[in-house]
């Protein structure tokens, strides 16, 4: 996923993609600010999925609050929102279908 304002300066290739979701009623501001040379902020609405590319060492601060308030509410490194091995997980899970081997197993049994 490009960011295009706000790309992260690191050239490594250890980028993770990841996943927050707002699950209150109220707005929320997500900010990343202990990587050097980057800052990340994003508002979050009620049940909005925010997906976004950060390093592993990264930290997400969630702060939510009232007009003209902000409390930090909370803070959730970046590498337990990695939704990366969930999606090679799946794409795996995509290749084998469970179904057909079902059919053969019926076939079979029909054949016998």
């Amino acid at each position: 996923m490009a960011q295009i304002l706000d790309a992260i300066p690191n050239d490594d290739n250890n980028k993770i993609m990841c996943c927050y979701v707002n699950a209150t009623s109220q707005i929320q501001v997500a900010r990343i600010t202990n990587v050097a040379n980057w800052y990340f902020e994003r508002v979050v609405f009620p049940g909005q999925r925010l997906i976004f590319e950060a390093l592993p060492e990264a930290l997400l601060e969630i702060h939510s609050g009232m007009m003209a308030s902000s409390i930090l509410s909370d803070t959730i490194p970046c590498s337990t929102l990695s939704i990366q091995e969930e999606i090679e997980g799946n794409d795996n899970q995509a290749n084998h279908n469970p179904s057909s081997d079902s059919q053969e197993e019926n076939l079979e049994l029909l054949s016998a």
